[in-house]
């Protein structure tokens, strides 16, 4: 089973995407800050199989694009689906790791399924 680490400050939304991911079959990890996210990624005792992460958590505006660094450095080569509400600018998607999806908030149950399942080549 693959298993899905889900980075979210908002705690409806989390339940949301914890809800929909495990529903469609996956287990799923979760974290709210960028430095639960990081304790998580580097942790070797944890399987993570794709990385999904919204772009601004609490006050840190891009800590998406920092743990999503982070963890390609842990675990190289291991998708990342990333979200936000906010707008994407070129300067953000240049730091996007690969390989990497997106889904913008709010996004829909068949998006967020579907980006999932492409990612990890199912």
């Amino acid at each position: 089973m693959s298993v899905v680490l889900i980075v979210e400050d908002e705690t409806q939304v989390l339940i949301l995407a914890e809800s929909v991911l495990q529903e469609a079959g996956y287990e799923t990890v979760s974290a709210s800050t960028v430095a639960e996210a990081l304790a998580i990624v580097e942790s070797r005792d944890q399987q993570i199989d794709l990385l999904f992460t919204d772009l601004g958590l609490g006050d840190e505006i891009e800590g998406g694009l920092a743990i999503g660094q982070g963890f390609a450095k842990s675990r190289p080569g291991m998708p990342v689906l990333y979200t936000t509400g906010r707008g994407v600018t070129d300067g953000m998607m240049a730091l996007f790791v690969e390989p990497n999806g997106f889904v913008a908030k709010p996004y829909t149950v068949d998006q967020l399924k579907t980006a999932v399942a492409k990612l990890l080549g199912q």
